[in-house]
């Protein structure tokens, strides 16, 4: 049974997301990483800082550019599954910062632009608590 239009166009523009950060240099160290707080579609190294990416894809002609879609709700989310993380991986003693990957599809294909440090951690914290072992 194939995927929802929706779900299809999301996947592509991940994997165009992963493309545009490799093309820069970045290692993805994982895919979809999920946790019960949340989400973070692509964890990439950029040198020695861990990045937290949220790609968001939309079609040409939506009312709202694709990385307006990062609420603070979503911020919240992707600072806990962040923690989740770091956390799993021992990772707390390396520099992160959050990025956002927005895609339009057009009729000629996919177009995505990357914005580093889209938000910083205290844009994500108003909406639950985040721990850092010390």
């Amino acid at each position: 049974m194939p995927a929802a239009p929706h779900l299809a166009l999301g996947r592509a523009g991940e994997a165009a997301a992963e493309a545009l950060l490799a093309g820069k240099g970045y290692a993805v160290l994982a895919r979809n990483f999920r946790t019960r707080g949340g989400e973070v579609d692509l964890v990439c190294r950029d040198g020695d800082t861990v990045v937290f990416v949220e790609v968001k894809t939309r079609r040409s002609g939506s009312l709202a550019r694709p990385d307006q879609a990062v609420t603070a709700s979503k911020r919240g989310r992707l600072v806990r599954a962040a923690a989740a993380f770091l956390s799993e991986r021992d990772l707390w003693d390396r520099p992160c910062r959050f990025d956002v990957v927005a895609v339009v599809a057009t009729g000629k294909g996919l177009s995505a632009s990357h914005l580093p440090d889209a938000f910083v951690l205290e844009d994500g914290l108003g909406t639950g608590s985040f721990y850092q072992p010390g």
